[in-house]
This record gives C-alpha cells, structure tokens and sequence, in this order.
C-alpha cells in the first residue's frame, strides 16, 4: 500500500485522470436528460472540463485560466451547468494552491462572483407559467443575497483550501530544507571532530616517535663512548638501539595515513601510559568518582602508541562517567595482558544510558567516543561500547599485542 502510495504522487496525472473520468460521467448523465440543445452543449462543456482536470497540476495557471473562461462561456451560451460543474471548484482549489498569483487571484474573484451570475442567468423562478397569466411571486431581494452568498460559498471554501494546502506545503520544504541543513552542518562537525582527533593522535604519535628517536641516539652516543673500553655494554646500547628502532618502525607506519593538520612546538616527552594509570585513577578518586583497578596476566612492556592508547581510552571513559554517571555512580577499571590481546575493561553502575553518551545530550554526538574508534582503529583493535547489564554503561577495547613481540 506504502509503495502504490508513493507511486501515485510521483504520478499526480493518474489520481487527476481518474477523477476527471467521474466528473465526466456525472455530466453526462445529467446532459441526457436536457433537450437536444443542453445536450450537444453540456457535452462539450462536460469534456472540456474533464480535459483540464487531467492536466491541472502539470500546468494550474492554464487550468485556472480554462475553468474560468469555459465558466463565462456557459453564461454567454446559456448552457445550464450539469454535474460536471463540480470541476470549477476543482479549478478554483488548484489556483490556490498550485498556480502563481495572479491565478490566485482570479479564481478568488470569479468564485465570489459566481453565484451572483449564475443566479442572475439561470434564475426562472420569476418567469410566468404556461396557461397561468399572471406572473408568481418572485423571491425578495434579500432571499437573492442569501442564495447568491450560498452559491459563492463553496468556491471561496475551495479557494480557501488550496491556500492552506499551498501554505503547508511550503512550510513542509522548508523543514526538508532545515532537515538537510542540519545533517549537513552534524556531518561537517563529525568531519570536524574526527580531523581534530586524528589531528591530535598525529601529535601523540609524532612526540612517541620522536622519543624513541632520542633514546636511539643517545644510546648511540654512549655506545660510541664506551666502545674501546667495554665492548659489553656497547654491544648492550646496541640491541638497545636495534630494539627502539624497531619500535619507532611500527609507529611511523601507524602514523601513515593520519594527516597532521597543525604544526605544534611542543616538547619531545614520552607520553603517558600504563604505569601512569594509578596516577589518573587517584586524580579521578580526588574528583569525587570512586573507581576500582584490578590488572591480570602478565604485565611487560608494551609500545608507546599502544600505551598512549591504554591510558586515553580509560581516561576519556572515566570522563563519561563523571559527566553521565549521576550521583552515587561507580566505575572499575580492569586490563588484562593475554597472551595475544590486551583487554581494557571501563564499567559503571550509573544512571548514564547509551543515547546519551552516544549522541553526547544537546551538545550533539560524542567527540570523545569518536577519538575511542580513532584511537583503536590504529592499532588494528575492537571496541564495544554499550549499555552494562543491570544498569550503567561498559567500554571494552581489545587491542593487539603483535607490535609487541
């Protein structure tokens, strides 16, 4: 039903046609039963009428323009109107609600007049009766008003009803309109938010290989000083550098593909990482939000963009917490080091729900989450993000330990 629906709006003649057929009949069956003069011209008129209306929306101003003139044309002629004169208020609603102004404007003034006229030229209620001389009563003036307004009425209710639907369809543009500027301006702010975020990962990535950098060099540095004197240990700055440049190796390839949209000056430091955790958790405790830590498996060393990883991702979670959690609310922080994967865990049992840190309330969708995917992405992880059972809200990003090895 939806699609035969939609077929006939994108179809408007089919709809006008079939209609047209009904008026056409509805005259001809009013016609046969006039003389043969009301015939032959009330058919005319009939199909004339039946014309328009099938073409009424495709072209509105010659509708409008047609449904007036066959109007004076029938008071010219003296052809009194059948059925098929319900086209006229067909004529006058699309007028008003398809044609240009001055199409408007006119079916509103030949309603108006309508009913005066067609009083005026096929009243007979005055006319003297055969083999009765004198003449009846005629109706009195005000009578004539009432009924001229009565037969003008539904002309101006027609008018009136294509202006509304001219108006509403206006305004319902107009939303479409706004609808896809919204979702213009929402698509260029995720765009936005994702080329800053990629922006900042740039930065990050850039300071950890930056650092693995001095550390080759300054291992390089002493390896040269101590070469003569003890081999060992210059063998040992060796591995050292061997190890770090690998290293580096794997950040820079991650670091392809991410376009750096700012030049900063910031300092070359390691970025913060797994150890530092305790540190976040004990600054997040101070704030107010009671979080548990628990770490399983094997620690070892990790590279510094999965550490950098780690630690953004558990700080931008406890964040939501703190923003969508509620009173009461609170989170676990848990890390597993598998044996291939290593498992963040960042739960709560707030009030927090999934519409909320998804869309990120009225301040429109989450940057913060976006930098989660950003961030998990580069390394080739998972993340589920979604409601916990029982109440609250749950991140888990698993990320690979391949790098590592």
């Amino acid at each position: 039903m939806h699609r035969l629906n939609a077929w006939l709006r994108r179809h408007p003649m089919v709809v006008d046609s079939a209609w047209a057929l009904v008026v056409l009949l509805l005259g001809l069956l009013s016609d046969f039963s006039d003389s043969d003069r009301q015939l032959y011209g009330g058919l005319a008129f009939s199909l004339a009428i039946a014309a328009l209306m099938v073409v009424r929306r495709r072209y509105p101003d010659l509708a409008a323009a047609g449904g007036t003139a066959l109007g004076l044309g029938q008071l010219v002629l003296n052809v009194t109107p059948g059925a098929s004169a319900i086209g006229y208020l067909v004529f006058a609603y699309t007028g008003a609600a398809f044609g240009s102004r001055w199409a408007s404007r006119l079916v509103l003034a030949v309603g108006l007049v309508a009913g005066p006229l067609t009083l005026w030229r096929f009243d007979n209620s005055g006319d003297p009766v055969p083999d009765d001389p004198s003449p009846p009563p005629g109706p009195s003036t005000w009578q004539l008003v009432f009924v001229a307004v009565l037969m003008s009425t539904p002309f101006v209710l027609c008018w009136a009803w294509g202006r509304l639907t001219r108006v509403r369809g206006a305004y319902l543009i107009e939303l479409e309109d706004r609808a896809a500027r919204l979702e213009r301006e929402r698509d260029a702010q995720s765009k936005v938010a994702v080329a800053a975020e990629r922006a900042r990962i740039a930065r990050e990535l850039h300071d950890v290989v930056a650092h693995n950098v001095s550390v080759m060099i300054v291992q390089a540095d002493g390896a040269a000083y101590v070469l003569d004197n003890s081999p060992q240990q210059a063998k040992e700055a060796l591995s050292t550098i061997a190890a770090t440049g690998r290293q580096a190796l794997v950040e820079m390839r991650r670091l392809l593909g991410v376009l750096r949209t700012s030049e900063t000056a910031e300092e070359y430091v390691p970025q913060p990482g797994v150890e530092e955790l305790p540190e976040l958790l004990e600054q997040v405790r101070t704030a107010g939000l009671p979080v548990d830590f628990a770490t399983s498996g094997e620690p070892r060393e990790l590279p510094r963009g999965l550490e950098l990883t780690v630690y953004r991702i558990v700080q931008e979670a406890l964040t939501n917490v703190r923003k969508h959690g509620g009173p009461g609310a609170r989170a676990r922080v848990a890390v597993d080091f598998g044996d291939r994967d290593l498992e963040v865990l960042v739960e709560d049992d707030g009030r927090g729900t999934t519409a909320e840190q998804l869309d990120g309330g009225a301040e429109g969708p989450g940057h913060g989450l976006i930098g989660m995917r950003e961030r998990v992405g580069m390394v080739s992880g998972s993340l589920d993000i979604g409601p916990r059972p029982g109440g609250g809200f749950r991140i888990r990003a698993v990320l690979p330990l391949k790098a590592a090895g």
